[in-house]
């Protein structure tokens, strides 16, 4: 479930909160072939099915950046933030990919608001984030994401 903040104030208020889990989304061989188009990264443990299947995963695997690049559409299942006109993707920091997602897995995120801190005309907010594999035992990535809003 979405949780909707209005404005900065409510947003610094949610510091050290723990954000929820958000759906399941699917990580289809066609999701992965359009990364790889879009990306130029044709490596066969990603896009070769049958190859893949031979190697040292035992299926196709989504890249690592893919994966991370689901963190956006996952957040804000969890956190809409309203009433500011701005909203930046600022950076990552201590990024890790613990496991690999096989095509046709499902994952989702986990997420705390770590931290509010104003900047010039707004907030940076920075978010831990787990990023689960559906019935895996180690996650698929590890990451705290900083994002700015601004008023």
């Amino acid at each position: 479930m979405t949780l909707t903040v209005n404005g900065l104030d409510e947003l610094k208020k949610l510091a050290g909160s723990d954000l929820g889990t958000s759906e399941w989304i699917e990580i289809t061989q066609d999701r992965i072939n359009t990364f790889a188009d879009a990306t130029g990264d044709h490596q066969w443990i990603h896009v070769d099915p049958e190859r893949a299947a031979e190697g040292p995963f035992g299926a196709p695997i989504a890249h690592g950046y893919l994966t991370l690049s689901l963190f956006i559409p996952l957040f804000t299942g969890l956190l809409d933030v309203q009433g500011v006109t701005t909203k930046v993707n600022y950076g990552l920091d201590k990024v890790r990919f613990p496991s690999p997602v096989k095509a046709g897995s499902r994952i989702r995120l986990v997420g705390k608001l770590a931290e509010v801190q104003e900047v010039p005309g707004g907030v940076q907010v920075a978010v831990d984030g787990t990023i689960e594999i559906e019935g895996g035992t180690k996650l698929a990535a590890v990451l705290t994401s900083l994002s700015r809003f601004y008023s």
